[in-house]
């Protein structure tokens, strides 16, 4: 399958990058994409937040925006999937053209803009599978034109809560004007409090336990607001981190055709950065946090070096585009065949123990 995809890419990359996401999606809920070989191995299992998920690699958000093909992930060989983001009302995005790949570093910018069918299109989605095995967490956000953005995203997490394995506040999308803002201050104070009040109320009104709920960030964070971030979410009783978004920064791909694009660069030019603020988080917040790594994760070793820099889980999307659907099986057989030449019995072994290496040697961007 890896071979065939390999073969097949030169076609699929002539396609606009949208269209080739729909068809692949499509692929997924037709069945046409079969169900991986994946490694059962105890030493991938890691407990987060009260989850036991039966290894550390996830699909990122941003893959499946409307939660059509959670489980159809999970037959990759994901340990488990993120839908969304997902805002109250349904809303197209930014005009198009606006995904573009940097195929020279296998990277994407995109400028998508949250462009998803809403909360009720999804909820009815994700509810037909609620007794289905797989862990599915959803990611929320606030509509483009919402009076009161905090409001959007409790009202994410009282729909929702129901229905997710954990959910994800996004507030480190680039592409929705001012959403960053939620980062800091007395903005992030609000929205965290009013997040864990409606995670909480809800879990009080039905007697069932509490959602866990994580925060999402960007890379672009000066020392000062990773700082201040972990305080927050630390005071306000969050039960994990995300890190990271797309960043701003053209480190890596400057000179490149569409480098120069507006949005959100992913892909392997975001892996140093990212892993860098992971590390960085891991030692704001001490050993007990949950942190979930993300952005340039394209391999078993960069996996694995995330996993050093302070990550419980991994996540990854832009990867699986250059790669395709075998990765993530080709990703956990790598883990376990350096497992298996460490001697090392569980993934917590080998979690922080790379944090002060990435903090001597600081990215360029």
């Amino acid at each position: 399958m890896r071979r065939l995809y390999r073969l097949a890419r030169p076609a699929i990359f002539r396609l606009d990058p949208e269209r080739s996401h729909g068809l692949s999606i499509a692929a997924l809920k037709s069945g046409l994409v079969p169900r991986a070989d994946t490694p059962v191995d105890n030493r991938l299992r890691v407990a987060v937040a009260g989850i036991g998920f039966p290894n550390p690699l996830g699909l990122a958000a941003g893959y499946d925006k409307n939660a059509e093909v959670p489980d159809a992930a999970l037959r990759l060989g994901f340990g488990f999937a993120e839908v969304g983001t997902i805002t109250p009302k349904p809303q197209e995005g930014n005009p198009r053209p606006r995904v573009f790949r940097i195929t020279a570093k296998e990277a994407i910018i995109n400028r998508l803009g949250f462009n998803n069918q809403g909360h009720a299109e999804a909820f009815a989605r994700l509810s037909a599978r609620a007794r289905k095995p797989g862990i599915v967490g959803v990611n929320v956000g606030a509509n483009k034109d919402a009076i009161d953005r905090v409001a959007d995203y409790v009202e994410g997490i009282n729909v929702f809560a129901p229905v997710a394995s954990y959910l994800t506040i996004n507030i480190s999308s680039p592409n929705t004007p001012g959403l960053r803002a939620l980062q800091s201050g007395s903005e992030l104070d609000r929205l965290l409090r009013s997040a864990v009040a409606a995670r909480d109320g809800y879990a009080a009104l039905s007697g069932t336990a509490k959602t866990p709920l994580f925060l999402k960030v960007a890379p672009d964070l000066t020392e000062e607001q990773i700082e201040e971030i972990a305080g927050e979410v630390t005071r306000r009783g969050i039960d994990g981190m995300i890190v990271s978004n797309t960043t701003l920064s053209r480190e890596g791909v400057t000179g490149l055709p569409d480098a120069t694009e507006a949005g959100g660069l992913s892909g392997a030019p975001l892996a140093a950065r990212a892993t860098y603020v992971l590390a960085r988080f891991r030692k704001a917040l001490g050993p007990d946090m949950p942190l979930i790594g993300v952005g340039g994760i394209d391999s078993a070793a960069e996996a694995i070096r995330r996993i050093e820099a302070g990550a419980d889980l991994v996540q990854l999307y832009t990867a699986l585009v250059y790669h395709g659907p075998e990765l993530p099986g080709a990703i956990l057989r790598g883990i376990l065949r350096y497992l298996d030449r460490a001697g090392i019995d569980s993934l917590r072994e080998l979690r922080d123990r790379g944090v002060d290496a990435v903090l001597a040697d600081p990215p360029a961007n």
